[in-house]
């Protein structure tokens, strides 16, 4: 019978081997005592398999607080857990609640990370993936050989659907290949789901008829999932072709029913990701957070970027864009959505550790506050993924395309 496995690096007080097999027994058949019905044919057919331990180190302080008193030494180690296919079947959240339900409970345990997990070649035949991923991505928006250049809408609330819809015919113009909704804007007062759906578009397909290039944008449907689904047509009706979903906030379920209309690329948007994962020893890894919502159908999901704003590391950002540009399941494939504080100055440094233009490349900033404007921006990102693939350094860059010149002289090495 198939089985599902799961990587996890934990710290634990115990013996390895023993607090495996209390995580094992918890997320299985068993309990902290043994019951009634819990036979030997059970626990074969049921029961979570350790297979494999590998010990990394011995510390003296937990890395979370730790229920035990007195003095411990706390012993870290990856370990291999693995349950048969029998126990959910192609239950997604019931997988999750298996993967990463009570288990960071466990008082045994003084940190538990999900690092990863391998679903068994049958999940093929029950989860499509995306409808769209990377190729898909492409030839939506004519992009082929480069990273799709992309902003966010600032102001992230306030603006009128008028407001927005000018603001998008200048990208527009400027030669943008993506626009997304700001996560904290799905409807507010002043400016309505369908209003603004029906200015952007109105702008947007004008440009297209005009040009031949269809700009994609990510209309933030977040909600309920009936009214998504009601803003979901909306989107289709006016001819877009993408929309954007707040990951953490809506849930696996909620995901799943949209990216199952299969009619508009899904952005994925991760925020709340710190929450997760900013904890060296608590959460989930990108490479397992990722693999869920592939399984869900989502077409685009944030990494973070290089020299970011945030917290988090750029080796973490790296193993993160290596993680979506790993087959799935024969090939599902997801755009790496790289972003916060970028600007041209981060793309030597992306391409060099990443080796790939098979990304969505966002920036605010440094499009929209680039001296000669939008359309300087965006001209300026393009040349400096020109330069990054052509190995050049910024400096030997900024002496051969005069717009990410300009981005260097206004933001400096960062």
């Amino acid at each position: 019978m198939e089985r599902i496995i799961a990587t996890y690096y934990i710290e634990t007080p115990l013996q390895v081997s023993a607090a495996a097999e209390i995580l094992a027994g918890e997320q299985s058949s068993g309990t902290f005592v043994k019951v009634p019905g819990e036979t030997d044919e059970l626990k074969e057919r049921f029961a979570a398999r350790v297979e494999s331990i590998h010990h990394l180190e011995t510390v003296d302080t937990p890395g979370i607080p730790a229920p035990v008193t007195g003095k411990h030494s706390y012993h870290r180690a990856t370990i291999k857990v693995s349950w048969s296919i029998e126990n959910f079947g192609y239950n997604l959240p019931v997988m999750i609640s298996t993967l990463q339900g009570n288990l960071y409970e466990l008082s045994q345990f003084t940190g538990l990370k999900l690092i990863d997990l391998e679903v068994p070649p049958s999940f093929a035949d029950h989860y499509k993936g995306p409808a769209f991923g990377i190729e898909g991505c492409r030839t939506l928006t004519g992009v082929q050989d480069r990273p799709l250049i992309g902003t966010i809408i600032k102001p992230s609330i306030g603006m009128t659907p008028q407001q927005t819809a000018a603001l998008v015919k200048t990208l527009a113009g400027a030669g943008i290949d993506f626009i997304k909704d700001d996560e904290l804007l799905s409807a507010s007062a002043n400016s309505p789901f369908e209003e603004r759906v029906d200015a952007i578009m109105a702008v947007i397909n004008d440009h297209a008829d005009r040009t031949g290039k269809k700009v994609m944008y990510a209309f933030n449907i977040s909600d309920e999932t009936d009214n998504m689904l009601r803003r979901y047509e909306k989107i289709v009706k006016a001819g877009g072709t993408c929309a954007m979903i707040s990951l953490n906030s809506v849930g696996l379920s909620g995901v799943k029913k949209i990216c199952d209309q299969r009619q508009l690329a899904i952005h994925g948007h991760r925020n709340g990701w710190g929450m997760l994962n900013r904890h060296p020893l608590l959460g989930i890894e990108f490479p397992a957070y990722q693999k869920c919502w592939r399984l869900a159908g989502v077409d685009q999901i944030h990494v973070n970027g290089i020299q970011n704003k945030f917290w988090e590391t750029d080796d973490s950002v790296v193993r993160s864009i290596e993680a979506c540009l790993i087959p799935l399941l024969g090939g599902y494939s997801i755009l790496p959505v790289v972003s916060s504080g970028q600007w041209g100055g981060q793309a030597p440094e992306t391409y060099r550790r990443t080796k790939t233009v098979d990304l969505l490349y966002m920036a605010g900033g440094g499009i929209m506050a680039h001296p000669d404007g939008p359309a300087g921006g965006v001209r300026a990102l393009q040349e400096a993924w020109k330069a990054a693939v052509e190995g050049l350094s910024i400096e030997e860059g900024a002496k051969k395309y005069p717009a990410f010149a300009r981005s260097v002289e206004k933001f400096g090495r960062k």
